[in-house]
C-alpha cells in the first residue's frame, strides 16, 4: 500500500492560491494552473517508484514463551527493508496485551535493524500477535509505503507467582514460620506429644494430676500442632470478579494471593485443593500435599477462565461441601455488589460454618471509597457520593452478617491481600481453629 504523507498534502495545498490566481488572471490559459499539482503528483509518483517497494519488507517477531499476568515483558522485532534508514512498526497485540506506544520507530542500518518492544500483560491466556503493520517514507518524504505482514508469535500468560519467589522467604521470616513448628509444636498444639516436668511459665491447665501423684512431682502434657489439615481455596470466577482493579481483573489479584498462601500451606504440611466456580463449578481438584505439588496448582489456576455469568453460591458451595469428608478450612474469594447475590452468599455460608472453618476474602472497593472521600464540586458529585456511601454501607452489612455467622473475613487492598491472607491463615493455625 502506498499513500501520500502529510508533507505531500501540504505541498499540494500550498499551490492552491497560486493556481487560483493564474486561472483568474489568464482565463484563456487556465491549463497553466495545473502545473503545480501535476508537479507534486509526479514527485509523489517518483518517490513511490524509487527505493524499496512494499513487497520487499520483512518482519520477524519473537516473544517470551511464558509471562506472568500484570508483568512487563519485551518482544524482539527484526525488520529488513533494503535502502531504508527508518521504519515504523505497529502490532496487532490482541486483548491480552497492552502497548504503551501506538507505533515504534526502528532505525535501520544497511536496511536491517532490531528493536525491543515493551509490552504489558493484562489478562491470562495465550496471547497471539497475528500481524504487524510496517511503514516507511520514500526518499523525498512524500509517500508512505506500508505492508501488512502476517505473524505467528504466541506467549502463554500464566498466573502471577512472583510473590512466591519474591516474598515467600520474607513472609516465612516475618511470621517466624521456620521456627513455628519447633515452638508451637510444644505447648500450643492440639495433639498430645509428651509428658514432661512442669516448668515455670507452662499452662497450669496442662498439668496431669494423676501422673504428678505417681511421680511425686508436677508433670504436664506437651502438645504439638496438628498437621495434614485440609485447605480448600474456592475462587469465584463470575462476572464481578472479571472487573479490573488497578489495571488487572480481580480474579488475577486473588489467584496470585491464593498461590502464595497455597505454597505456604504446602510447606507447613497441610493438604490443599482448588475449587473454581461461576454459575456452576468449573474446576474441582483433589487434595494435594508437599511442595512438589505446587506446580499442579499453578497449572490448574491458569485454567480458571474469565466468565460473564452470575455466581451461583448455593450450587457451588453445596457441591464443595458434599466432596469434603472431614472438617476443612475453606478460603472463599468473591465479590458482590448487590444485596440479592449477597443474600445467597450468606445463606450458603451459614451451612458451611456448621461443619467447616470459613474464611471469606474480598478486595476493598477503592473506586467507591475514592468517590466518597472526594470533595464534591457539583450536584452530580453529591449524588455519586451518596450512592457510593449506600453501596459501602450495604457491603459492610453483609460482611458483618458473615462475621456473626462465625466466618472469618479479610477485606484488603489489592496490593496487600496476599500478605493479609497468609497472616490470617497462620493466625488461624496458631489458634488451632483448623
Amino acid at each position: 500500500m502506498i499513500y501520500p504523507t502529510r508533507t505531500a498534502i501540504f505541498c499540494a495545498a500550498a499551490g492552491v492560491p497560486a493556481t487560483l490566481l493564474v486561472a483568474l488572471m489568464l482565463p484563456g490559459r487556465w491549463y497553466a494552473a495545473l502545473a503545480w499539482p501535476v508537479a507534486v503528483l509526479l514527485a509523489c509518483l517518483g518517490d513511490a517508484l524509487g527505493g524499496a517497494g512494499p513487497g520487499q519488507a520483512r518482519l520477524h517477531l519473537t516473544l517470551p514463551k511464558t509471562a506472568s499476568v500484570g508483568a512487563s515483558v519485551e518482544g524482539k522485532a527484526t525488520v529488513a527493508i533494503p535502502g531504508t534508514p527508518r521504519a515504523q512498526l505497529l502490532l496487532d497485540i490482541g486483548p491480552l496485551l497492552a502497548q504503551d506506544e501506538d507505533g515504534l520507530w526502528i532505525d535501520l542500518t544497511d536496511g536491517k535493524g532490531a528493536a525491543a518492544i515493551p509490552l504489558q500483560t493484562t489478562r491470562r491466556g495465550t496471547a497471539r500477535v497475528a500481524r504487524g503493520w510496517l511503514r516507511w517514507k520514500g526518499a523525498l518524504g512524500l509517500v508512505w509505503k506500508q505492508r501488512i505482514l502476517p505473524l505467528d508469535a504466541t506467549m502463554a500468560i500464566l498466573p502471577d507467582i512472583r510473590p512466591v519467589h519474591d516474598r515467600g522467604a520474607q513472609i516465612f521470616q516475618r511470621h517466624a514460620l521456620a521456627g513455628l513448628m519447633a515452638q508451637v509444636d510444644r505447648g500450643d498444639g492440639a495433639d498430645f506429644d509428651a509428658l514432661v516436668e512442669f516448668r515455670s511459665g507452662m499452662d497450669r491447665r496442662a498439668i496431669d494430676w494423676k501422673q504428678s501423684a505417681r511421680h511425686a512431682k508436677l508433670h504436664a502434657k506437651e502438645f504439638r500442632s496438628e498437621r495434614n489439615n485440609q485447605i480448600v481455596f474456592a475462587i469465584d470466577a463470575g462476572r464481578q470478579m472479571s472487573e479490573p482493579v488497578a489495571g488487572l481483573p480481580r480474579l488475577d489479584r486473588v489467584v496470585s494471593a491464593m498461590l502464595l498462601t497455597a505454597w505456604v500451606a504446602l510447606k507447613l504440611g497441610d493438604r490443599v485443593a482448588l475449587h473454581a466456580f461461576d454459575s456452576r463449578p468449573r474446576i474441582a481438584s483433589g487434595l494435594v500435599s508437599g511442595a512438589a505439588a505446587f506446580g499442579d496448582l499453578q497449572r490448574l489456576a491458569a485454567q480458571i477462565d474469565y466468565s460473564g455469568d452470575e455466581s451461583n453460591y448455593t450450587y457451588a458451595l453445596t457441591t464443595l461441601a458434599t466432596r469434603l469428608t472431614r472438617r476443612s478450612m475453606i478460603v472463599l474469594f468473591t465479590e458482590f455488589t448487590d444485596l440479592t447475590s449477597a443474600e445467597f452468599l450468606v445463606r450458603a455460608a451459614s451451612r458451611l460454618v456448621e461443619t467447616h472453618l470459613l474464611l471469606v476474602v474480598v478486595l476493598r472497593d477503592e473506586e467507591l471509597e475514592s468517590i466518597l472521600d472526594r470533595r464534591p464540586a457539583s450536584a452530580d458529585d453529591v449524588t455519586r457520593a451518596v450512592t457510593a456511601a449506600a453501596l459501602l454501607r450495604d457491603r459492610l452489612t453483609v460482611l458483618t452478617r458473615l462475621r456473626h455467622l462465625g466466618a472469618h473475613v479479610i477485606e484488603a487492598e489489592h496490593d496487600r491481600v496476599a500478605d493479609r491472607l497468609v497472616q490470617g491463615y497462620v493466625d488461624l493455625k496458631r489458634r488451632n481453629l483448623l
